[in-house]
C-alpha cells in the first residue's frame, strides 16, 4: 500500500503543473493513466463498476465522480481530481482540489478549509479513538468555517479492495463506532459545499453535483491508524 500511495503522490506532483486554463479534463486523465502504468501500477478506478476513466475530475459544482472528457478548464474554475492506484494487489486512493488560474478569495478559502478539515480528521486517526472521532473533527471544523458537509458520500476502509469496511462519514457525534486499531487503513475524504449539503446524481450515472449549484471541494488521503499519529501514505 505504501508503494501504491507513493504512485498516487507522484501523480499529484506531476499533475499540479498541468492544471491550468485551456487543458481538458480528458488530457489530465491521459496523463494519469500513462504515469500510473509507467510506475508498474494499475489505475484503480478504470473499469471499477464500469467507470470509464483513470481519474474523477469534478469541476466547480461537481462534488465527486466527474467523468473526464472534452470539457476545457477555464480561468477561475476549481477542479477536484480523485485517483487510485493498485500495486501488487493493494490499493491507495486520494484526491486534491486545485485552482485553475486565478480564483477569488472565497474559492481559495473553500479549498484551504477543506484541506485543513482533512488534516483535522487525520489527527484523530489514532489507536484508542473511536471512528466517529474522525467524523466529528471534520464536521466541527468545516461548519465552524461556514461550509456544509456532504452526507451521502463518505470515506472508507481500503486495502486489498478499493472500498472496504468501515465507512468513514464526515459528520457525526464523537466517541461512537468501532475503536481504531493501529495499522488499520482508511481513506478519509471530506467533501465540503459552499451552500447546502444536499447533492444529486446526474444522468450519466456517475457525476454528483450540489443540488443548489454552488461549488464543492474534495480532499482525500489514504492513511494507517497510528499509535500516536496517523501515517499518511499518499502524501
Amino acid at each position: 500500500m505504501r508503494t501504491a500511495g507513493r504512485v498516487v503522490a507522484g501523480f499529484f506532483r506531476l499533475i499540479e503543473k498541468e492544471v491550468k486554463p485551456g487543458v481538458t479534463t480528458k488530457r489530465l486523465d491521459e496523463i494519469a493513466e500513462e504515469f500510473i502504468r509507467s510506475q508498474g501500477a494499475l489505475p484503480a478506478f478504470k473499469g471499477y463498476y464500469g467507470y470509464p476513466a483513470t481519474i474523477c475530475a469534478s469541476v466547480n459544482e461537481e462534488v465527486v465522480h466527474g467523468i473526464p472528457g472534452a470539457r476545457v478548464l477555464q480561468e477561475g474554475d476549481i477542479v477536484g481530481v480523485d485517483v487510485g492506484a493498485k500495486f501488487k494487489g493493494y490499493f491507495a486512493d486520494a484526491a486534491r482540489t486545485w485552482a485553475v488560474g486565478r480564483i477569488d478569495k472565497e474559492d481559495q478559502r473553500h479549498i484551504d478549509v477543506t484541506r485543513n478539515a482533512l488534516k483535522e480528521g487525520i489527527a484523530k486517526a489514532v489507536a484508542g479513538n473511536r471512528l466517529s472521532d474522525i467524523s466529528w473533527a471534520v464536521q466541527r471544523f468545516s461548519e465552524k468555517n461556514g461550509f456544509s458537509v456532504v452526507r451521502e458520500y463518505v470515506g472508507h476502509g481500503i486495502g486489498k479492495n478499493l472500498h472496504e469496511e468501515p465507512q468513514v462519514p464526515n459528520f457525526g457525534l464523537p466517541g461512537r463506532g468501532p475503536e481504531l486499531l493501529e495499522g488499520v487503513a482508511l481513506a478519509i475524504e471530506p467533501m465540503l459545499n459552499r451552500g447546502g449539503h444536499e447533492v444529486k446524481l446526474l444522468g450519466d450515472g456517475w457525476t454528483v453535483v450540489t443540488k443548489d449549484g454552488k461549488r464543492s471541494c474534495h480532499f482525500e488521503q489514504t492513511i494507517f491508524v497510528g499509535k500516536k499519529a496517523a501515517e499518511v501514505v499518499t502524501e
